[in-house]
């Protein structure tokens, strides 16, 4: 039972060699980091992330690009391996293959993309000041956020803690202003809004690559942000949403702490547009932002937001199962052990 970065820890079996065509990373899947009693999607993922990046550290493609993980079957409690290989390695970016391994069978299988985020002299970036580019998408200053609670059957809640964003909370009420216009003869709506400054507790905690894979899963999907009217029955505290896909997209690299950026704390914005058949399946857009100051902290200043900038983005297919379902994979997995 340990805080994120060591739970996402992970070692190379010396044993593993290029003969055998993949290198072996060994760990266990820790006890804390699982929703209701299966393992969260996004921390798993972070161990086969964690794996890669120390796969690749000695050479010219250190960074992590585009992630793609799919979720076979659910992960477990105890050991697992991580079996990684190159599948192509080019001028810009090197392709890695890595599967999640436990009991002999592979739970998660991921093509990642690996290339250097170090900025290059002349290259172009859309940033402010142009008023084309993207900006931080929360509306208040992490010293002036309002914790929220965490209704939600997490066992990690008490690593992480946050603020959820009111404005964007406050876009989805169907008497909001932006639905008033949504009739036959128009576009459409434009999908349910979340948004929160979530910090990992824990002394020396910090964000790190592996850790975003982490926070891309942990957010307030479309079926918890619909109102009650409109969900059909289904209540999210009793409800497992387990990850299918989850595909992540590096920007930048996590800049160190400084006091225009905090180590431990960063911003996620997130959006749901489509949920249906078969079994409550839904999508998610998110974005993980740098953060000012710790959550808490700091002083807010005028144009923090030119300040900051994104670190990933990611997209996510889920389904919405009861959570009985949740105890019977774990039962069943546990079994196998």
């Amino acid at each position: 039972m340990a805080p994120l970065g060591k739970a996402t820890s992970v070692e190379l079996d010396k044993s593993s060699n290029s003969t055998d065509g993949f290198k072996v990373f060994r760990g266990n899947v820790d006890p804390e980091w699982c929703v209701g009693d299966v393992p969260n999607g996004g921390y798993v993922l972070a161990l086969a992330l964690q794996a890669c990046i120390q796969y690749q550290e000695s050479t010219t493609h250190p960074d992590p690009i585009h992630v793609t993980g799919h979720y076979l079957q659910a992960t477990s409690l105890g050991p697992f391996e991580v079996r990684v290989r190159t599948l192509k390695r080019g001028r810009g970016f090197t392709n890695v293959l890595a599967d999640l391994v436990q009991q002999n069978r592979t739970r998660i299988t991921t093509h990642m993309i690996f290339g250097s985020l170090e900025p290059q002299p002349d290259s172009f970036s859309l940033s402010p000041p142009s008023v084309y580019a993207r900006r931080h998408p929360l509306h208040v200053h992490p010293s002036n956020a309002v914790l929220t609670r965490m209704a939600r059957p997490w066992k990690f809640s008490h690593h992480i803690k946050w603020a959820g964003d009111p404005h964007l909370r406050a876009q989805n009420l169907p008497d909001h202003p932006s639905w008033k216009s949504v009739n036959a003869d128009s576009i459409g709506g434009r999908g349910l809004l979340w948004g929160a400054w979530v910090k990992l507790q824990g002394e020396g905690e910090r964000v790190t690559p592996a850790s975003i894979a982490f926070l891309a899963d942990i957010f307030i999907n479309l079926p918890g942000l619909l109102p009650r009217n409109e969900r059909n029955g289904l209540v999210p505290s009793e409800t497992w949403f387990p990850t299918m896909t989850l595909i992540l997209e590096f920007k930048a690299r996590i800049p160190p702490a400084s006091e225009r950026h905090s180590a431990s704390t960063i911003g996620l914005y997130a959006t749901g547009t489509f949920m249906g058949e078969p079994q409550g399946r839904h999508d998610s857009y998110l974005e993980v932002w740098t953060a000012p100051s710790e959550l808490g902290h700091g002083v807010e200043t005028k144009g923090w937001r030119e300040q900051q900038f994104c670190l990933a983005t990611a997209t996510q297919m889920a389904l919405s199962l009861p959570m009985t379902v949740n105890a019977s994979r774990a039962k069943y997995n546990s079994s196998k052990l």
